[in-house]
């Protein structure tokens, strides 16, 4: 661990545990200890850790080819889109390649400026974009964001869920309103009911183009293809990334035809976009979850698992809250969950935090119930250990 920290800066909140390997959703540390992974590097590990069907897709590539420009054009670039555009959101036909979740936003808010011709961008309160320089400007975490102002101009921040702010702050430099159908960084923080639905009618009418962030919440996590699928719902844009191509790096920005023709030759471009690598992996992904029935294992597995947490929420009066769709799960603890995920790491789990008393829960979507029954009566255990620190 400390070698590492030689040479890195100290840029991200590290736990203690060296992962050397994994299969599905179990990783395995350099001492060959085995853990239930209910953290899947950010969501990223979506279809399972060496899922084998992009194991063999990216070894059959890398014979094949491993760079092809998008001023060119390639066979498995082409083969991966023929199966996006069976899963995207009716009308949103047109793509762009890029290699994370934040180029896909900043692409997004590029793309809808040039379409709206107005800078205006109104963002959501715990709403998380990403860090680069325009995704942070629509993040609304002060803690990311104050370093770093001034940030671009024209940028409003509503409270999620309130579509009378929403309507109250748009003006005549308004193109663009951003949202992520479940707040992911927040907590897992779900929309009230209606909410979805009448900022998509607010943008219809107003001419806003509408861009859903689902590069958390997307490709089968909430239980469907699309988060938005949840409440019947198209944006304009939609961003995905993490799992999209089963561990390896990509981002995409899908958009309605007329969106992406406002844009010219030049204008945007990215140097690794479309790789063939990536697309391999990608299309293998989109297999995993289409053919292998991940997404309809995230919605019933994932409601086994919530009914298990909200058992431990009747069981532990530490608990506050849980919430979620599919396998995209939070609890809400009354104190700092630090402890906890440290606890988790000693017995055997690995879990993630939302702010200082949320644990995030965004395990792959093959995990099976029996993994899930030995992850909730190990978190059982934890919290049991928990409240009697706590009443001492």
């Amino acid at each position: 661990m400390n070698s590492e920290d030689d040479f890195l800066g100290h840029l991200y909140q590290r736990f203690p545990i060296v992962i050397d390997r994994g299969k599905g959703a179990k990783v395995w540390d350099d001492a060959g200890k085995e853990y239930i992974d209910c953290m899947a590097g950010y969501g990223v590990a979506l279809v399972g850790h060496c899922n084998d069907r992009v194991v063999e897709a990216i070894k059959d590539q890398l014979e094949k080819l491993m760079v092809c420009h998008m001023s060119t054009y390639n066979t498995t670039r082409s083969i991966m889109l023929k199966k996006l555009s069976k899963v995207v959101p009716a009308g949103l036909d047109k793509v762009f390649f890029s290699n994370s979740g934040a180029e896909a936003v900043e692409t997004a808010l590029k793309f809808s400026r040039k379409f709206s011709g107005k800078p205006g961008v109104i963002s959501m309160n715990g709403g998380y974009h990403g860090k680069t320089l325009g995704a942070l400007s629509v993040t609304s975490s002060e803690k990311y964001r104050r370093p770093f102002e001034p940030l671009l101009e024209y940028i409003t921040f509503v409270p999620y869920g309130n579509t009378r702010k929403l309507v109250d702050s748009i003006d005549d430099k308004t193109g663009t309103v951003i949202l992520e159908p479940v707040q992911g960084e927040s907590g897992i923080i779900m929309p009230p009911p209606g909410f979805i639905q009448e900022v998509r009618e607010i943008c219809s009418r107003r001419s806003l183009v509408l861009i859903f962030d689902e590069i958390q919440s997307g490709f089968g996590r909430t239980g469907k293809m699309w988060a938005a699928e949840n409440w019947n719902t198209i944006p304009d844009v939609v961003c995905v990334a993490k799992g999209i191509a089963g561990g390896f790096p990509m981002g995409l920005t899908i958009t309605r035809p007329e969106i992406m023709e406002s844009m010219k030759v030049g204008e945007h471009s990215s140097t690794f976009a479309g790789n063939p690598l990536a697309c391999a992996a990608a299309s293998a992904s989109i297999d995993a979850l289409v053919i292998d029935g991940l997404i309809e294992n995230s919605a019933e597995t994932g409601q086994y698992f919530k009914n298990l947490l909200i058992q431990l929420k009747e069981k532990h009066k530490i608990v506050r809250e849980i919430r979620g769709l599919g396998l995209m799960l939070a609890l809400e603890l009354r104190f700092d969950v630090r402890n906890i995920l440290m606890d988790g790491i000693s017995n055997g789990i690995l879990m993630l935090y939302s702010g200082r008393n949320i644990i995030r829960l965004l395990p792959p979507l093959l995990i099976d119930r029996e993994l899930v029954s030995k992850f909730v009566a190990t978190l059982d255990k934890l919290l049991s250990v928990e409240e009697e620190k706590r009443s001492v």
